[in-house]
């Protein structure tokens, strides 16, 4: 007979200490840590347990005692339900305390390196409003709230649009508005979801595979254009026609969609890399424009989505690099060019590297537009490109820009900078965590000598982080 499992406890009269990561606060309890979602620093509450391990638990608010000073009313109706802006209820001006406090602590903990006088976090420009890019999952079965679960009510229509729910992947919270978006992007898939009910369109089930339409990815631009993707699960002979009739009247309703494009994905992801994007109206790309450059940006591209504030964290990154127009940059994990084409006019040569080989076509699109001629792009894995031959073929690097994702870099990769000579780096990272490591195995042969964080994300618990990495002592590469 299977032992009955002790209930959890409830925590009475506790106040919300400190902020941790992933956007949750903490507060002590007999010396175990408890991380609290949706709290904040100062807030006295009761705590239901949800899950205890040795060393620390987690807890839900079941109710508020007193409210914390700091705390502010969340201007988003989905909040404390959609886990993307956990930090509405808190200050723009705090949250830029505790990101500037969050990339400190990471790189000191971690890194265990000598560090400079951090520099004031850079904040973003626009708190709303600020994003370019927005994807949302359609599924046939919508998250039911606890209160809706307890009424009793029978909830006939469960097929929607929004954001997957965390840890119940297969589920959709519905969003009836977003706010880190023009608001035209929300009239756009409020009207799919209206059409597709009305012409009884079924939606993905991510578990049993199936259903009509999957997913939407909606873009826009400084430039006024606006992108619009949806993808579809063909699975029945009349799928087809049926979504083409859904293409048709978002041009008819939306004319200020540039781009309208349309994907049949067959796999058991999201992902679109390796999928053919088809054109139903307008062009297969939008552009954006920095400064004086302008760029290309397609469905499958990379571009930061605070574009605005993407202009200043690569302002950053070519201050830190110090170009002189004699240099020769390699600019690793480049996307789709926009930092080697942002730097290129003040370098002797760019070399950028990048994964995706449709981002590399974007890269190289985007300097003939621009008219630059000292760039060159290279595809593949970064630690099989990135090798001592690679090195010995194009030219020892003056200065290295690295941008990679979250995970960081390979430990090839850093074998191969430690190698390459190079006289400067400058680290651009979304996930001071993995920063830190890296900033920790290159310390032998680089100090980190500048620190810049950027805030591309308000109301979220991330944050860009740019180090300027100086030889320690100057020599010739070693090989």
């Amino acid at each position: 007979m299977a032992r009955k499992r002790k209930p959890l406890p409830i925590l009475q009269g506790v106040t919300i200490t400190d902020y941790a990561a992933e956007g949750k606060a903490l507060t002590r309890v007999n010396d175990m840590v408890v991380f609290v979602p949706f709290a904040v620093p100062g807030d006295i509450v009761d705590l239901q347990v949800r899950k205890c391990r040795r060393s620390y638990a987690e807890a839900e608010i079941i109710k508020f005692i007193k409210y914390s000073d700091k705390r502010i009313e969340p201007r988003c109706r989905h909040f404390g339900l959609c886990g993307g802006c956990k930090w509405q209820n808190i200050p723009y001006e705090e949250q830029l305390k505790m990101k500037q406090k969050q990339v400190k602590d990471l790189l000191e903990r971690i890194g265990k390196i000598e560090l400079p006088e951090f520099m004031p976090i850079l904040g973003s420009q626009k708190i709303w409003c600020y994003r370019n890019k927005l994807e949302f999952g359609c599924s046939n079965k919508r998250w039911l709230t606890a209160e809706e679960i307890a009424s009793g009510i029978e909830f006939p229509q469960m097929k929607d649009i929004g954001f997957h729910i965390t840890g119940a992947f297969d589920k959709i919270l519905p969003i009836e508005e977003c706010l880190l978006m023009d608001d035209l992007h929300n009239r756009i898939r409020l009207f799919i979801r209206e059409y597709a009910w009305k012409n009884n369109f079924t939606f993905f089930d991510l578990k049993a595979h199936h259903g009509l339409l999957r997913n939407i990815m909606i873009r826009n631009s400084d430039e006024g254009e606006w992108m619009v993707l949806l993808q579809f699960y063909f699975e029945e002979k009349e799928d087809r026609s049926k979504a083409m009739l859904l293409m048709d009247s978002i041009a008819k309703n939306f004319p200020q969609i540039t781009s309208l494009l349309w994907v049949d994905n067959q796999k058991f992801n999201d992902t679109i890399f390796d999928l053919k994007v088809e054109v139903y109206k307008g062009k297969d790309y939008i552009f954006e424009t920095m400064g004086d450059l302008k760029f290309k940006v397609g469905p499958k591209s990379f571009y930061q989505t605070n574009t605005s504030q993407a202009h200043r964290l690569y302002e950053v990154v070519k201050d830190f690099a110090n170009l002189k127009k004699r240099e020769l940059v390699y600019d690793l994990y480049t996307g789709t060019g926009t930092i080697a084409n942002f730097v290129a006019k003040d370098s002797l040569k760019v070399i950028g590297i990048e994964y995706v080989p449709e981002a590399i076509q974007d890269a190289k699109e985007n300097s003939r537009i621009n008219l630059i001629e000292n760039t060159e792009f290279f595809s593949g894995d970064m630690k099989d490109v990135l090798s001592k031959e690679f090195i010995l073929s194009h030219g020892k690097p003056d200065v290295i820009i690295t941008d990679p994702p979250r995970a960081g870099m390979h430990k090839d990769v850093v074998g191969a900078i430690l190698l390459s000579g190079a006289e400067r780096i400058v680290y651009v990272s979304c996930n001071p965590a993995t920063q830190a490591r890296d900033l920790s195995l290159l310390d032998s042969l680089y100090k980190v000598t500048k620190v810049q964080s950027v805030d591309m994300f308000p109301h979220t618990p991330h944050v860009e982080n740019v180090v300027l990495l100086e030889r320690r002592t100057p020599k010739k590469p070693y090989f």
